[in-house]
């Protein structure tokens, strides 16, 4: 066979592997409003930039009739390729093929690209559709998982890694994911579950639909597992582009930088007059973050889930950082235990990958309660407090209002390495609100008081001019200066060029033992 017919050879296996599981598959998933693996690559990928690895790969298994079914690649599709020019490691699982379970020659696959993505020092994103673990292969496909997880695993704050659900994910399928740092899920297309209804009902006769169980809508706002659900492929895809954006390469780099065309000086006169004159009412903290970050562009993640906190990207004269802010709207902004364990994962990933973090605090307090307290928030508050005090970014901190007891300690206080705090002039800083603390402190002597109402109102006040201002704190070094609202973006931007090249570290160990 001379060389035009060796390369005539490879054209067809190329295009036979490019088939997947087939055309008549292929037409299945179109019909289900589905893209295949390889359409999922090209839309994230820059046009032209992916290279394929081991396309030719088959299966080893011998048993149930597999040896009779083969198909070029065994149901994954792995390589590299550029987002924005960028290099990301990239694998993408094909329902086409054996519905995408994962076999022994699969997670080889999978494996050979998060290693490379680690050497490299690249991000690796996984495009999960699949029926889980390949039954005809028993230990051997449990193993592909196993050495998948062990990956995901040694990547964690080496190289970002991103996950993407985009039909089914069930059984130890769900554990990679669930081990990378960032979870996107589509609508009405993808689920994660464990057990699925069947199992389920038959354990403990509930009655529940795929959707319910472990939907993309659940997962967003009840469970937490995922981070964004998409309308559909394409919106997905997007926002993992648009997240990338905002991210090192791994982390050994700073984040990326980009041109800055909103002034750094703009001032937002809004948010002189943002609070509302109750201190007890609302208003929306996502507007003190549009007003200051460059061009209103926040990227939010979590967004359904725990809303009383904020977290995502945005950037600071072109600078990336990532952001935690009480959402007053919600709860009061008070900290809970989904809200602090939402915080402190999003703070970890920032300190892992050198992105600065900027807090806005107006936090009441933790949330009182027995479904708190048997819930352990104790065990999980402590999260959001220890990510704080482990991080050695760049922590800024700005206190719009309340920053009451336990909660001011752990929303990036001067004392747990906060670099620079500020407070705005509403800013209450004490144990607790003035009217709590006056009837504890002087409810014995308002019995006695001719006219305890007035009473305690005078003592109220008092407690107010003494203790709960920003003034007592800024007097003892702990807020750092008091600025005006409407310079908040240029007083951020200050200090974190100030703060840019700060060098913090921790004691030397093995790792800590946070209270998981």
């Amino acid at each position: 066979m001379n060389m035009n017919d060796q390369l005539d050879c490879l054209k067809k296996l190329r295009a036979e592997a490019r088939l997947g599981g087939g055309q008549a598959r292929i037409d299945k998933q179109h019909a289900k409003g589905a893209m295949t693996a390889r359409e999922r690559i090209d839309l994230l990928l820059d046009k032209g930039s992916f290279e394929e690895f081991d396309m030719f790969k088959a299966h080893r298994c011998k048993d149930f009739g597999m040896e009779k079914q083969t198909f070029h690649g065994d149901g994954v599709v792995t390589g590299h390729g550029t987002v924005d020019g960028r290099i990301v490691y990239v694998y993408a699982q094909d329902f086409t093929v054996f519905g995408g379970s994962l076999s022994e020659t699969m997670s080889e696959k999978i494996c050979k690209v998060m290693d490379l993505g680690m050497k490299n020092g690249a991000p690796v994103i996984g495009l999960n559709d699949s029926g889980g673990a390949r039954i005809q292969e028993g230990i051997e496909s449990l193993a592909g998982f196993s050495e998948i997880f062990q990956r995901n695993v040694m990547a964690s704050g080496v190289v970002p890694q991103i996950s993407a659900i985009f039909g089914p994910c069930a059984g130890g399928a769900v554990y990679s994911p669930a081990l990378t740092d960032f979870i996107i899920m589509v609508q009405e297309q993808s689920y994660m579950f464990l057990t699925g209804p069947k199992v389920v009902k038959s354990v403990t006769f509930e009655d529940v639909t795929t959707e319910e169980l472990g939907g993309a809508a659940m997962h967003s706002s009840t469970s937490g597992v995922t981070d964004y659900a998409a309308t559909s492929g394409a919106d997905a895809i997007d926002y993992i582009k648009g997240m990338l954006s905002f991210l090192p390469q791994n982390n050994m780099e700073n984040p990326p930088s980009i041109p800055c065309t909103d002034p750094i000086n703009r001032v937002a006169n809004e948010l002189n007059a943002i609070l509302p004159e109750n201190p007890n009412a609302a208003y929306d903290m996502k507007e003190v973050i549009l007003q200051t970050v460059d061009n209103r562009d926040f990227f939010e993640i979590k967004e359904s889930f725990a809303p009383n906190i904020i977290v995502g990207f945005a950037r600071y004269n072109g600078m990336s950082v990532g952001i935690v802010a009480n959402q007053p709207l919600n709860l009061s902004g008070v900290l809970d235990i989904d809200s602090s364990v939402k915080g402190a994962r999003f703070v970890r990933f920032c300190d892992c990958f050198n992105i600065p973090v900027v807090t806005f605090v107006d936090v009441p307090g933790f949330l009182p309660g027995t479904a708190q307290e048997y819930g352990g928030v104790i065990r999980n508050g402590a999260k959001i407090l220890y990510a704080y005090a482990e991080a050695t970014v760049p922590k800024i901190t700005v206190i719009t209002r309340k920053a009451y007891g336990g909660a001011y300690c752990v929303m990036s206080s001067k004392h747990l390495r906060g670099d620079i705090n500020y407070a705005w002039p509403s800013a209450e800083i004490a144990v607790m609100g003035a009217k709590g603390a006056t009837g504890i402190l002087y409810g014995r002597e308002a019995k006695k008081a001719g006219n305890p109402s007035a009473f305690l109102a005078e003592k109220e006040q008092e407690y107010q001019d003494k203790v709960a201002n920003p003034y007592v704190a800024a007097q003892r070094g702990y807020i750092d200066d008091i600025i005006e609202p409407a310079r908040t973006r240029e007083r951020i931007i200050k200090a974190l060029g100030l703060v840019q090249n700060k060098r913090d570290t921790n004691p030397m160990k093995k790792h800590g033992n946070i209270p998981l």
